[in-house]
């Protein structure tokens, strides 16, 4: 039987997970537009790793439950890495709720359906989700639990109250986190695991667009004054998604691992602290 690691969003964070966890498996690339799953896939495929592609709406539970039913066709699916998503810069707070807070319920939902036992996920949320100050625990358990064709109907969702990009991001990513730990339980009586990564900046072409964009002055500083004084990069994410999916990590599942290089420590109790 073929053991298929799925990856969501093709990008550089997504692959360098894939390599590190993929060999002897076969990697199913799927991506929104199929020119990005193209180009990783050959980027793989010339690495040495069994190769498929696929596109794929997050947005679209038919488009999600496509995906599965390809995945499930090549053999087990042992790995799940969610890695798609739209940064504040690239976005409206809708879409970004849309794709970076329901799409990933939807992936869960949909893969927590057939992940194999001794399977594990990893989704990628972030930094900006710790900088979002404490919800009640009634929001937190919204975000969690809801069903995910109920999620955007929240109160807390609507566009009264979310009006600016980051505080959309932010909301999607902290509820990422919290909607993998419940995710976790399920997922466990399967006897699988998933978690999330809460990378910070790490230099990918999407950083580069924020970096870049009207708030790069904001982000290059966040770089400058966090305590390790640098951007991360996508091999770096790598390394703590390989330990998550994999045997060493075996007793961690429902968990976020926060990597900024310092920038939320620096935020709550440092130089990045808001006057």
């Amino acid at each position: 039987m073929t053991n298929v690691i799925v990856v969501i969003g093709a990008g550089s964070i997504g692959q360098a997970i894939a390599r590190r966890v993929s060999a002897g498996k076969h990697v199913l690339l799927a991506d929104l537009r199929q020119d990005n799953a193209d180009a990783a896939a050959k980027v793989l495929g010339d690495a040495g790793f069994e190769v498929s592609t696929a596109t794929v709406d997050v947005c679209s539970r038919q488009s999600v439950q496509a995906l599965v039913e390809t995945a499930t066709a090549l053999g087990a699916v042992t790995g799940v890495i969610h890695a798609a998503g739209v940064s504040p810069t690239q976005a409206s707070p809708a879409t970004i709720l849309k794709v970076d807070l329901y799409g990933t319920a939807l992936v869960l939902e949909e893969f927590g359906n057939v992940i194999a036992h001794g399977g594990a996920g990893v989704v990628i949320a972030s930094q900006s989700g710790h900088r979002l100050p404490a919800l009640t625990p009634e929001q937190d358990k919204a975000l969690a639990t809801t069903p995910a064709d109920e999620l955007l109907a929240l109160p807390m969702l609507q566009p009264d109250q979310v009006t600016d990009p980051l505080h959309a991001y932010q909301l999607s990513k902290r509820g990422n986190s919290l909607r993998v730990m419940a995710e976790a339980v399920r997922w466990g009586k399967r006897g699988a695991r998933v978690n999330t990564i809460s990378p910070g900046i790490i230099i990918t072409p999407l950083a580069r667009d924020e970096l870049n964009g009207p708030r790069g002055e904001g982000y290059w500083r966040m770089i400058k004054l966090c305590p390790v004084g640098r951007a991360g990069t996508p091999d770096e994410v790598g390394t703590v998604g390989a330990l998550l999916m994999g045997p060493e990590g075996a007793f961690i599942t429902g968990s976020d691992v926060l990597m900024d290089g310092g920038v939320t420590a620096a935020y709550w109790y440092g130089e990045l602290a808001p006057k």
